[in-house]
């Protein structure tokens, strides 16, 4: 199912992605709400609310200040997000944008308004391989440039969740 969704994102983008779109409340570096829809940023894992990350200076809240990055970057913007498919949890799988449906963002989906490429190359969430290979390119260069995360050591969200639940 998840490469059918990875299939069609990339090579059709047919009649099968819907639009959802409005005012978000971000609920953590990851997963943002319009209305009452969860919907989980595809192809990215960002750090856990309550995940210590260290940098060279001391530990800090990565998956707090990962949350915090998200809700200064859409700025209470009005976000859209396209998507075929939900998660196991019944949460939209989206790629999400800056902009109305209308938005010139949406339309050539601009990657500088993407929430989830953002998120990547700015070290605040990393590419969930396991799920798409789309932001590999993106966590390379945060990794290269010492972006968020990447500026100290951090376990990968899925070896800390394994590790704390």
């Amino acid at each position: 199912l998840t490469l059918l969704f990875f299939f069609s994102y990339e090579h059709s983008f047919g009649s099968n992605i819907k639009l959802i779109s409005g005012k978000i409340r971000v609920t953590d570096g990851d997963t943002i709400k319009i209305g009452k829809e969860k919907i989980r940023l595809f192809g990215i894992d960002a750090p856990e609310l309550k995940q210590i990350c260290k940098d060279s200076e001391s530990n800090y809240f990565c998956g707090e200040s990962s949350k915090k990055f998200l809700e200064i970057f859409t700025n209470k913007n009005e976000i859209t997000c396209l998507y075929s498919t939900r998660d196991r949890y019944k949460r939209i799988l989206g790629v999400c944008y800056i902009g109305g449906k209308e938005s010139l963002a949406v339309k050539k989906k601009a990657k500088k308004l993407e929430l989830n490429s953002t998120m990547v190359r700015k070290g605040h969430a990393v590419a969930y391989i396991k799920y798409s290979n789309k932001y590999i390119n993106d966590e390379i260069y945060a990794k290269s440039n010492n972006h968020g995360i990447w500026k100290g050591s951090f376990d990968f969200p899925w070896e800390w969740r394994k590790k704390n639940k």
